[in-house]
């Protein structure tokens, strides 16, 4: 008899159920703290399904009636059920790790701080331009689970990994492992940024000598994952390199140990994402395609054409000469600080949300070259303000909308207006993609 409890009734939490009751599983039940009157779709489903369910609470008591315990990305490590499982020494794993076991395709795994969905559907893009079948999956929007065992054989997975997601893998293994850049993120859950990192490195932990790992050779974090490595490395770089994409002047190149030819790709200012972080993002994305056997043309056509992915340095409208960008995916300073350095011209920031432990100083040369005004909002408002009215003239919102009639209140002909939070969304938004719309909606209806 097999057994599976579900902490968690969002996405993951749904479709891991789902994927469950497919393969057979005789008690699948899912659990969820949060009240029901925010999960009714999920509900429906789970009502349709005949699988079992609570809301409100978790029934720390049932634990012992099942095998597995599936844990949602984002569910705390102290929470008491999880607490309870370990103390039970019940088997704990992640939406990804539950997958996984059902999983006959090849994977390529990406993780990093920064850049993940951008290079995710970057890859996708590739393969599926050139002629492979492909599906993006993963914390990039829709669960592994989801289509882990209905896939076409032969289709290549792009799987956007989360620590989260990676943080409670056994098996997991990608055939090619991504690791963009790692710095400090999500400490409030992992608690300190070295489990964090090792968090990130449990991408290529299972993997074999014939697998591959594509590191940044620029990330002094990142690198240190060369030596614990079990497959093959690859890297990527702003300077030439031995083995892996890189930049050389103007150009991206190519270099395998098996050849001593350098290959051009193409000119770095035709990739059509602006920004040197989207030049890496390619350039992770170059090897790991090419382990796949596309061509060096069909690589060129992809990133010429490639627009990007909603939430991300997304162009909205041009009104009265002033562009609006929608970066709501920007839930961190690194992030922050790629969106700010991509424009030339003068940028009106619209900063804010809940902080997770933020360093703003790191802001600091970047916005003072690239900004003319911040208006901030949410629970870090305060800091934000506090940190740069010094430096630059800082405004005071209460809500996303007054802050972008601030914006169009105080710009001119030329200027970027760019929300790009450096920050989390839950202090006023269901998550990211709900500000970002919410942004999209209110600059929609600008006059």
């Amino acid at each position: 008899m097999k057994s599976i409890c579900i902490v968690g009734a969002g996405k993951s939490g749904i479709a891991t159920a789902l994927l469950a009751k497919r393969q057979g599983f005789d008690r699948i039940f899912v659990t969820e703290k949060t009240p029901e009157d925010n999960f009714l779709d999920s509900k429906k489903i789970l009502e349709e399904n005949n699988i079992n369910f609570e809301f409100g609470k978790h029934s720390i008591n049932l634990l012992d009636e099942f095998d597995t315990i599936v844990v949602s990305p984002g569910v705390p490590p102290e929470a008491e059920i999880i607490v309870e499982a370990e103390r039970k020494v019940k088997k704990i794993i992640s939406e990804i790790e539950f997958a996984y076991q059902f999983n006959r395709n090849p994977i390529i795994g990406v993780t990093g701080t920064n850049g993940k969905t951008t290079t995710t559907a970057l890859i996708d893009y590739i393969l599926k331009n050139s002629g492979k079948k492909s599906i993006a999956v993963g914390n990039i929007g829709t669960p592994f689970s989801q289509y882990v065992d209905k896939v076409d054989p032969g289709t290549i997975i792009v799987l956007e990994l989360s620590s989260y997601q990676l943080d409670r893998i056994e098996k997991f293994k990608p055939e090619v492992a991504i690791i963009l850049n790692i710095t400090p993120d999500h400490l409030k859950y992992h608690k300190t940024f070295s489990n964090y990192r090792e968090a990130k490195f449990k991408i290529f932990a299972n993997q074999k000598h014939n697998d591959l790992l594509i590191l940044n050779f620029d990330d002094k974090e990142t690198f240190l994952a060369k030596s614990q490595a079990r497959g093959q490395v690859a890297f990527f770089s702003s300077s030439p390199i031995e083995f892996g994409a890189y930049l050389k002047g103007d150009e991206i190149c190519l270099r395998f140990p098996e050849s001593a030819n350098e290959e051009v790709i193409m000119k770095s200012e035709e990739i059509k994402i602006p920004g040197l972080h989207n030049v890496y993002n390619s350039l992770a994305s170059i090897v790991a395609v090419r382990f796949f056997n596309v061509s060096n043309e069909e690589i060129c056509n992809a990133l010429k054409s490639f627009e990007g992915v909603e939430h991300r340095m997304e162009f909205v409208r041009n009104l009265d000469g002033v562009s609006y960008i929608n970066d709501s995916k920007a839930t961190n300073i690194d992030s922050a600080y790629y969106a700010i350095s991509s424009y030339k011209q003068p940028v009106i920031w619209i900063a804010g949300g809940r902080s997770d432990e933020n360093d703003y100083e790191f802001l600091d040369d970047v916005v003072e070259k690239n900004v003319k005004a911040i208006i901030a909002i949410g629970e870090a408002k305060g800091e934000i303000f506090s940190h740069f009215c010094t430096m630059k003239r800082c405004y005071l919102e209460d809500t996303l909308e007054d802050a972008v009639f601030r914006a169009r209140q105080i710009a001119e002909a030329g200027d970027i207006v760019l929300l790009s939070p450096a920050c989390k969304s839950f202090d006023m938004f269901r998550n990211f993609e709900h500000r970002g719309q919410t942004f999209k909606d209110i600059v929609g209806k600008l006059q």
